[in-house]
């Protein structure tokens, strides 16, 4: 008797684990995802707070909620520096039960969240952070890396301009992991073109003052001033770049990496005829159109950048992947993400590869004279549109590991 009453409840205990174990699958119930951006500096206005509502919104678009899935979405801001990035990434994964974490601009906080969140075997969508080694040297099996880089933004305005005639260049570099990228990934595509650089200079993060660089720049001769840099000091760089009088002088300026929001910052007779390579416009078609309206609408007027695109993009992406596998495992996810085609109204259709790339078009553009602009935010003309399987590094070109 005793024995069948101990093979009862043991069938019991096995049934009840069985079904904990299945309800278990999504960790403590609910997706957590974590929003880490610069809140506070030169990369706020092209991520921060708008990076939130870009995910928020995404949650929304996915629906998954409605079908019993709760989702959560906490933010925090990494002030630029990895340590600090590092330390609240820890927080997140070890204490926080954070499942993703998404954004992240700031191509030196983003490696070292790379690397933790390959440690802990949770997820880690970048869409704010540009170097190409997180798909190269630095790829992980737990990192999609979504809106843009630096070999796509070298080989779009960088080839473009040298093939143009702007031959002879001077690097104004930020002097980090993604200033460093750019810089070599431009320089790699100037020298193959023909072209020469004819020197570079390195400038502190967050700079006020770039007189001393762009007098070197200045003083080398050079066609071309390539900004290695972004945000705020992208906008400083142009702005004092106009006090030198140095497009007037005969020289001109490269943004290697510029957004809507600088565009916004400077003002079209400043940056008119700025040439960029972007992966998302808001005025592309009706469907970008209705997301940067509703944007809009949440985040102060101001209409989303590829960083906010990103962001958006990838996590109704992960959350379709969360749902497939109904599990929030992190490396199970990603690894479904790259399986399944992605499919968004801002990007469309594209594939993750195996190195973590996200593939899609890039588009060459050109910043309109302010008698073409129609109004507020219309900054953009297309001047040329890189297919999706030339838009980013060959994938056997990376160096990364997970390359067979």
């Amino acid at each position: 008797m005793n024995i069948v009453k101990h093979t009862i409840l043991s069938l019991a205990v096995v049934a009840a684990l069985g079904a904990g174990a299945a309800r278990a699958q999504i960790s403590d119930n609910v997706v957590k995802i974590g929003v880490l951006s610069d809140m506070s500096s030169l990369y706020t206005d092209l991520a921060g707070a708008g990076s939130v509502v870009a995910a928020k919104m995404a949650v929304e678009d996915s629906g998954i909620e409605k079908r019993g899935i709760k989702v959560e979405i906490v933010s925090a801001d990494h002030q630029n520096k990895p340590d600090v990035g590092s330390s609240i990434a820890r927080q997140w994964y070890d204490v926080d039960k954070v499942d993703v974490i998404v954004d992240v601009p700031n191509s030196g906080v983003a490696l070292a969240v790379n690397q933790i969140t390959r440690d802990k075997g949770k997820a880690f969508l970048v869409s704010g952070a540009a170097s190409s080694d997180l798909t190269g040297k630095a790829c992980s099996p737990n990192t999609v890396h979504w809106a843009y880089d630096t070999w796509m933004l070298a080989n779009g305005t960088g080839s473009s301009i040298v093939k143009t005639g702007g031959d002879t260049w001077f690097f104004l570099t930020a002097d980090y992991a993604f200033g460093l990228a750019l810089e070599r990934d431009t320089e790699a595509v100037v020298l193959k073109n023909g072209g020469k650089v004819l020197g570079k200079v390195r400038h502190p993060l967050n700079t006020q003052d770039f007189s001393s660089f762009l007098l070197q720049a200045q003083a080398s001769k050079a066609k071309i001033i390539g900004l290695a840099n972004a945000g705020g000091d992208t906008t400083n760089s142009i702005k004092q770049a106009a006090e030198f009088g140095i497009v007037k002088g005969g020289q001109n300026l490269a943004g290697l990496l510029v957004f809507l929001t600088d565009i916004h910052a400077l003002g079209l007779a400043t940056a008119q005829g700025l040439i960029i390579t972007n992966t998302f416009y808001w005025d592309m078609n009706d469907q970008t159109r209705a997301f940067a309206k509703r944007f809009a609408e949440r985040d102060k007027g101001i209409h989303p950048t590829m960083v906010h695109a990103g962001v958006y993009a990838a996590v109704l992406h992960y959350l379709k992947a969360v749902e497939a596998l109904k599990s929030d495992d992190g490396t199970k996810v990603v690894a479904k993400m790259k399986e399944m085609p992605t499919d968004d109204p801002l990007f469309g259709k594209g594939t993750i590869r195996a190195d973590g790339r996200k593939i899609h078009p890039a588009y060459l553009m050109e910043v309109k004279k302010p008698s073409e602009s129609k109004g507020p935010w219309d900054y953009y003309k297309v001047r040329a549109t890189i297919p999706a399987d030339q838009a980013f590094r060959p994938l056997a070109d990376g160096g990364c590991p997970l390359v067979k």
